[in-house]
């Protein structure tokens, strides 16, 4: 595995998102005190599962989250994603399926941390061993912080032993061996326990059988007791029956009383039914206004969300704004620069044409100076030649040829020493030259730069579009499940109105027969109307009026033809099936044609609720019965559920499409953000290349036409010289042709030195013509350049001027959009008022049913009245018949308890007594006294038993198969225990050999890398204190050049710095780590030792391919790095990490 990246946001100082790249080689991490580079340190440790605040410098673990500055407020969340390639598949088997692992650590103010691998959710000790396994983590000793040499230093063995652990990759290991362990002694634990259960088990077992035993002989005992107490009661029964049945005659006398108190009782009834039929169609009516004042309410919390909804699309439009103005004024900076840059462009063109003009002038005047200086340089010439001819040809010559040599070897030396000079120069600038690569390199970069910028734009259109088109799809699937939520809505209403309705006041003994029956929807009324007051009746034959199972007609006789019985559309208990079969159903106009030909007892329905009677007695169906409104209803319910289950199912559909085109939509709005700020920043890079290319370029120009203007005076400096050597050889030549003329040398010696201030004057005329010429060829090869720049800011005005444009066409089209957005609102509220008048109309509507709904049940609480004093009057009826038959009454009574004495004690019933007690056909029955004597000794026998447990039998079973159960669970611990001690021995040989083998690695390296860094000496590693190397110390002995050998607390601070580095290093090369972070550790190092660590550095690199991080203030260790970044603090409190070059760095130390 090989750590990539680690991106901080809102960690410490961090506040804004912030990416270290971790290349291969050696990064380093500058800035001045204080900045936050060790927090750097401090999120990779935290990000591999540090639990400790101290370890990351902090007093609690939310001290990790930015606590704010002056100018920014504090954040609630932190968060550190660590970035692993993983191309090698080195990583543990959990995740090594994956190519790029995130390791992500978020921490919520007062919340605590969530640890993620690649989105999913782990557990902080899963991350732990995640590291662990990769010789890394929180507490690796490849994290080397301030002060951890001195640590090293002072560690006692025993924790020095963590060293050799982590380079024998047994850090994971240990941790699962201690796991082991402590699952090893919770099952030992657990099978102690276990052992003491079976054991109590075992008694409780044995305890109940023996009370199985004893509960036999109960049983036993209650078997003879049943049979002599059904002897008795037989007894008991048959002299009550025979007093019962002497009074039987005696019933006959009250009949006329109760069947007149009857009659007035069915009249009540009738009252009664008719109140009832009035209330439900009232109930109904309440429950429709209930539900569309519903209805109402749902839509006014729909317009609450749209008009939220436009609030939120308003405020991301002014933010668009404010960021488009923001472009809007970047462009707008861009065209004042080249606008600066052209100015002061033509301003130089302007002064360089200028110069010209005033250098024509001066260019003919110095051409003339020099020609008549020429002449009147021949004309002395001339008269020297004269001169020398009349004094002396000999002695003129002579010192002619003399004066020439002297001037011609004055100028040479003179012209030398200014070629040398000139060379000095062009050598210098020709250092500085920009090469053309590079400025065909700036070039092609600001292309990328602008191919990278326009297919961002390309992306930001096409993301923009399809969050246009999920929004759109999220909008058309809100409507359906905002319809199939009223649906459901509505009909739940309605359902639990009808559930309220059918709801009997209260509960009471005896629930009516209607609740028991079902009838197929359309037959409602035909089964009210054949049954008629008879459905109110309960089954219970404890009910003063009740139906009882008679069981089918021995001989039936049948319906008219072609008339089906009502049996076959109704579902009912068997007590009515004598009714249903005797009644047929038939259309309305066939019941009076058929009445004739009905047996007595049957009777015709039509499905509307006519009946014709065998009898001669017909009702039409105009008065609605109660129990037909009450049968619709159910129906009606029972077809509300159905369609309430078919709504739901509609709705979750409905809900699972808005719920995907919800995540399509927040998708889709994440990638439109994503590709805008990668937009900006292509934009950015753009505008940075551009930059970088115009400045190379100026750089390329300006010493060009430095080494133009160097190139040219050097060819003029190494003509002179020549010409000055010749003129020098040619007057010694001369000299040397000569002989002895002292004679005629002062007569010439006035017209040679004229002849000299003649040749001065021209030669320096000359020179001035030349530097003339040059100064002209230097300002046209400007002004040309000047053109070629001026072009270029041309066009960058340009393209800053079009960019205006269309951010000015966009700042208005998303100015049209906020004046839209907020003008929704507003349409919102008048919608809104609307809606609150007709909530107003329907809460009325609402109350005036709900009044109707109390009449009505006031009149059917009257009607009921009525009814109850039908009853009463009833009831002191059947009272007087019963005091007037109190001898009757008493014997039935007495039937009645003794039935119900017989049923409870033996759940029989009187005619079921004979055959309890087991009696022989022609056995004599005893008397009735005796029967009772014997039932009484068998109970004393019974109750001398005592408590008698009677589930024991069952109980010993359960106990028998919980015992079963524990040796099982006994068993399988055994064998868990032998498991878990035979791989903790297996994890303790394994640890042990790669501990031995990882010793013998490290203390190779350990003594290489210190006879490097020492460049001599001796050291080695020993175990202390235990013969186990699991168990054992680590102790360091070191023998610098010229020292004895001794342990590493007895060196020297730098000894002990350099000492220590050797051992880390070592384990590297033992099991290398991803990465080691060096927190200033080369601070207690001089120059050389600095110089050696830095080259062990590139040897680790360059062996081990371990990735390092070095946090350092030193100048010299700096400049051995790969690359550096800087973190500074240009905000108080807020930390910024950026690339600096070599020479910011050292700046940066210097400070």
């Amino acid at each position: 595995m090989k750590f990539t990246r680690l991106r901080l946001s809102g960690f410490k100082s961090f506040v804004e998102p912030t990416e270290l790249y971790i290349e291969p080689g050696l990064t380093a991490i500058v800035g001045p005190n204080g900045c936050g580079k060790s927090n750097l340190f401090d999120a990779l440790r935290w990000v591999m599962g540090e639990t400790r605040p101290t370890s990351v410098r902090g007093s609690e673990m939310d001290d990790v989250i930015f606590a704010g500055s002056a100018g920014r407020p504090a954040r609630n969340v932190a968060e550190v994603t660590l970035i692993i390639d993983n191309t090698d598949r080195s990583a543990s088997p959990a995740h090594n399926e994956y190519e790029t692992i995130e390791v992500s650590r978020r921490i919520e103010r007062e919340a605590g941390s969530v640890y993620r691998i690649n989105g999913r959710d782990v557990r902080q000790r899963d991350v732990q061993l995640f590291f662990a396994d990769a010789s890394s983590g929180a507490a690796s000793t490849a994290f080397v912080r301030q002060g951890q040499i001195g640590m090293l230093v002072s560690a006692k063995p025993l924790a020095r032993r963590a060293i050799l652990e982590e380079a024998a990759g047994i850090a994971g290991l240990h941790q699962r061996r201690h796991e082991a362990e402590l699952r090893l002694r919770a099952a030992e634990t657990n099978l102690g326990r276990l052992e003491d259960i079976v054991r109590e088990v075992e008694g409780q077992l044995q305890s109940l059988k023996r009370q199985a035993r004893q509960a036999s002989r109960y049983r036993n005992l209650s078997g003879h007791i049943r049979r002599a107490e059904a002897l008795a009661h037989y007894l008991r029964w048959t002299a009550a029956e025979l007093r019962a049945r002497a009074a039987e005659e005696a019933l006959a006398a009250a009949a006329s009383a109760v069947s007149l108190c009857d009659a007035h009782a069915a009249h009540a009834a009738t009252a009664q039914a008719e109140a009832a039929s009035i209330l439900p169609p009232l109930r109904q009516a309440e429950a429709e206004k209930s539900a569309a004042l519903h209805r109402l309410m749902v839509e006014r919390d729909a317009l609450d969300a749209e008009e939220a909804r436009a609030r939120e699309a308003a405020e991301s439009l002014r933010l668009r704004i404010v960021q488009t103005e923001q472009d809007l004024e970047r462009e707008r900076g861009h065209d004042r620069d080249a606008q600066t840059a052209l100015a002061a462009l033509g301003s130089e063109a302007a002064e360089l044409a200028s110069a010209a003009e005033r250098a024509v002038e001066e260019l003919a005047s110095a051409e003339a100076s020099a020609i008549e200086l020429s002449d009147a340089l021949v004309e002395c010439e001339r008269t020297l030649e004269r001169l020398t001819a009349e004094l002396a040809e000999w002695n003129a010559a002579k010192a002619s040829q003399e004066r020439a040599r002297d001037v011609a070897a004055g100028l040479c030396e003179a012209s030398t020493a200014q070629l040398l000079e000139a060379r000095e120069r062009l050598d210098q600038a020709m250092a500085g030259v920009i090469d053309v690569p590079d400025v065909l390199l700036a070039q092609s970069a600001t292309e990328q730069a602008r191919s990278l910028a326009e297919d961002a734009r390309q992306a930001l259109g096409l993301a923009r579009a399809r969050l246009e088109e999920a929004e759109r799809a999220e909008a058309a699937t809100r409507a359906p499940l905002e319809d199939a939520e009223r649906r459901v809505q509505t009909l739940s209403a309605e359902a639990k109105a009808l559930a309220d309705l059918l709801q009997p006041e209260g509960q009471g003994l005896w629930p009516p027969m209607v609740d028991a029956v079902t009838v197929q929807p359309g037959y409602e009324a035909a089964l009210a109307a054949a049954l008629g007051d008879d459905l109110q009746a309960p089954l219970d034959e404890a009910a003063p009026h009740h139906w009882c199972d008679l069981g089918d007609f021995d001989a039936l006789l049948p319906l008219p033809e072609g008339v089906k019985p009502l049996k076959e559309f109704v579902t009912a208990p068997s007590a009515l099936d004598r009714r249903l079969v005797m009644t047929g159903v038939v259309f309305p106009d066939q019941g009076a044609h058929l009445q004739k030909s009905l047996h007595p007892g049957q009777r015709l329905v039509s499905p509307r609720g006519d009946l014709w009677r065998w009898d001669g007695y017909a009702a039409s169906a105009d008065a609605p019965s109660p129990a037909a409104a009450r049968l619709t209803q159910r129906n009606r319910l029972a077809a509300l559920e159905t369609d309430i289950g078919l709504a739901r199912n509609e709705r979750v559909h409905a809900f699972a499409l808005y719920s995907d085109a919800r995540v399509a939509t927040e998708a889709a709005r994440a990638a439109a953000a994503a590709a805008e700020l990668e937009d900006r920043r292509t934009e950015r890079l753009l505008i940075d290349a551009q930059d970088d290319a115009a400045r190379t370029a100026r750089a390329a120009a300006e010493r060009a036409s430095r080494l133009a203007l160097l190139e040219a005076e050097i060819r003029r400096l190494t003509a002179s010289v020549d010409a000055a050597r010749e003129a020098t050889q040619a007057a010694v030549a001369q000299l040397a042709e000569l002989g002895d003329g002292a004679a005629i040398a002062e007569s010439v010696v006035d017209a040679r030195q004229r002849a000299g201030d003649a040749r001065a004057a021209s030669s320096e005329a000359r020179t001035l013509l030349d530097g003339l010429k040059r100064d002209r060829d230097v300002r046209e090869r400007r002004l040309a350049a000047i053109g070629e720049e001026s072009a270029r800011w041309q066009s960058r005005r340009d393209a800053a001027s079009a960019q205006i444009q269309e951010l000015v066409r966009r700042r208005d089209e998303l100015q049209g959009a906020l004046v839209q957005s907020e003008s929704v609102p507003a349409a919102i509220a008048l919608k809104r008022g609307a809606l609150l008048d007709a909530i107003g109309v329907a809460e009325a509507g609402r109350a005036a049913a709900s009044d109707a709904r109390a009449e009505a049940e006031n009149a059917l609480a009257e009607a009921d009245k009525t009814v109850k004093a039908a009853h009463t009057a009833l009831s002191a009826a059947r009272e007087e018949r019963a005091r007037a038959e109190a001898m009757l009454d008493g014997e039935r009574t007495r039937m009645d308890e003794l039935r119900g004495r017989i049923r409870d004690e033996l759940d029989i019933a009187p005619d079921e007594l004979l055959d309890r007690a087991e009696l022989e056909a022609d056995q004599e029955l005893p008397p009735l006294e005796q029967a009772e004597k014997r039932v009484e000794k068998l109970k004393q026998e019974r109750e001398q038993l005592g408590g008698v447990n009677l589930r024991a039998e069952e109980e010993a079973q359960e106990l028998e198969q919980r015992m079963t159960t524990l040796t099982a669970d006994r068993d399988d611990l055994v064998g868990a225990i032998e498991r878990l001690r035979r791989g903790i021995a297996t994890l303790n040989r394994e640890g042990r050999e790669r501990l031995l083998e990882s010793f013998e690695r490290v203390n190779k390296n350990f003594q290489e890398l210190f006879t490097k860094l020492f460049e001599g000496g001796e050291a080695k590693l020993t175990f202390t204190e235990s013969e186990d190397p699991l168990e054992a110390g680590l102790e360091i002995y070191a023998r610098p050049p010229g020292k004895r050998l001794q342990t590493l607390s007895l060196l020297s601070g730098g000894e002990q710095a350099l000492t220590a580095m050797a051992l880390i290093f070592a384990v590297f090369l033992a099991n290398p780590a991803p990465v080691c972070v060096l927190d200033e550790v080369d601070a207690p190092l001089d120059d050389a030792n600095v110089e050696r660590f830095c080259n062990m550095l590139n040897q680790m690199t360059e062996m081990s391919g371990t990735r390092f991080l070095v946090i350092t203030h030193h100048a010299l260790t700096m400049s051995r790095m790969d690359r550096l970044f800087g973190v500074t603090m240009a905000e108080r409190g807020v930390s910024q990490l950026v690339s600096v070059s070599l020479a910011e760095a050292e700046k940066i130390a210097a400070e």
